[in-house]
């Protein structure tokens, strides 16, 4: 017998135990299907939850519902909820009077013998102590269903952190994108006049800024923010509500009283006397209602507690979401930078190279213009050679020469500032990352 493994499964929807006898080998879900059976929950809807609060594991066998060792064993409970109900109408109706204990509730006053009236009072005394028992079996329930919400919370916790530090991630991103990009056309307008240009590049850059604009959208976290933290400030309220903390010191005065009671009818001698049962019909009727009255209470921050259980089950995928459109965002914030980077690169290869064939021209202008007169230069009709100042080059020639080098001049400043203005992007992105 001792080696038998049984379960005892409180329905938190009908307040109502139901005992399973586990085989050595059997699954959680031949579980599941029996448990469907005795109560009509599906198998999909059943959350079966320890004291903990932590949830049963599928994948393992059903004898992880019972606990190890003897003391104890027949007192454990798993708590079975419905997942597809978030209120719960209880209280429900209190254990059934026996024959006896009915008997002396309809006419407290009736006189019955010392010994009879002993038989009576401890069913009565059973039936207290019962109520309370029911009560503090719910109440543990209840306490499963916030601990389980606890840990909902805290992984709610741990992805919205995740993310805000996205979001955050992305505004910094895309501040230092939008500012580059300015300054890139900025410049670019600056020096197109009398530099390189190009329509196609202008168009894509301006498309890029267009598109990291769309690409905030994604950073946009607020709405969610402000759920999450109306549904923590309601689980806060939840955990310091009296109804979270046990409310049974009424029941337990009154089963002290029942046991007194009971006590004192004991001591008297079994003689001819007869005696009512008024005090215990008292006893009984004050600890119904008191029961009657904790359950409502109970039941009702239950059904809160289950329901901001399921708002954050229906949040999860929306930060899940949220998270997935954050990252979509920052890679392709990532991908223009790094275009427009080539690109930069790419006009500044372009303008090396015409500078490299500006300053060959030039070259070639300053080698012809400081040649002198070659003794094989050919004389004049007159057969005198030409005076030497006559093979220098003309006023306008030497006018060309001066703007060639101030040009190539302006383009190695221009050069210059690209390369600082490249290097200290380069510096800020690798900052940022």
């Amino acid at each position: 017998v001792l080696f038998l493994q049984i379960v005892h499964i409180l329905n938190m929807t009908s307040a109502k135990i139901v005992s399973f006898l586990l085989d050595p080998d059997e699954s959680f879900h031949s579980l599941q299907n029996r448990i469907e059976y005795e109560t009509g929950i599906s198998t999909g809807n059943q959350e079966l939850l320890l004291e903990t609060g932590i949830c049963l594991d599928p994948r393992k066998p059903a004898s992880q519902c019972v606990i190890d060792g003897v003391r104890g064993w027949d007192s454990y409970m798993v708590y079975l909820f419905d997942k597809s109900k978030t209120v719960y109408d209880g209280p429900f109706a209190s254990r059934s009077l026996s024959d006896c204990v009915n008997y002396i509730v309809q006419d407290s006053k009736i006189q019955l013998p010392v010994p009879q009236l002993r038989k009576v009072w401890a069913e009565a005394l059973h039936y207290v102590i019962g109520l309370k028992e029911d009560y503090s079996r719910l109440f543990q329930g209840q306490r499963a269903a916030m601990l389980s919400l606890l840990r909902y919370n805290a992984n709610l916790i741990k992805m919205k952190n995740n993310m805000v530090s996205a979001s955050q991630q992305l505004k910094a991103k895309l501040e230092f994108f939008h500012q580059s990009i300015r300054l890139d056309l900025e410049r670019y307008s600056d020096q197109m006049a009398y530099g390189i240009s190009s329509e196609k590049m202008l168009k894509a850059w301006k498309e890029m800024e267009e598109k990291a604009s769309l690409c905030a959208q994604a950073e946009d976290i607020g709405y969610l923010d402000e759920q999450i933290m109306a549904l923590h400030t309601e689980i806060v309220e939840l955990q310091k509500s009296p109804y979270a903390r046990r409310q049974g010191e009424v029941m337990e005065s009154l089963e002290q009283r029942a046991i007194d009671l009971y006590k004192q009818l004991k001591t008297r001698p079994p003689d001819h006397a007869y005696s009512d049962s008024t005090d215990m019909v008292k006893i009984i009727v004050q600890t119904v209602q008191s029961q009657d009255r904790v359950l409502k209470e109970l039941f009702g921050h239950l059904s809160k507690l289950l329901g901001c259980k399921q708002k954050i089950i229906d949040l999860l995928p929306k930060i899940e979401l949220a998270l997935n459109d954050i990252k979509e965002a920052d890679n392709s914030v990532m991908q223009m930078q790094g275009k427009r980077q080539r690109e930069i690169w790419h006009l500044l290869k372009i303008a090396c190279t015409q500078s490299s064939s500006r300053s060959l021209v030039s070259s070639s202008l300053e080698g012809t213009a400081s040649n002198p007169a070659a003794p094989w230069l050919p004389q004049s009709s007159s057969g005198n050679v030409p005076h030497p100042l006559s093979s220098m080059a003309t006023p306008e020639d030497g006018e060309n020469f001066v703007h060639v080098i101030e040009e190539n001049l302006h383009y190695l400043e221009l050069f210059s500032s690209i390369l600082q203005e490249v290097r200290q992007e380069q510096n800020n992105s690798m900052m940022v990352s």
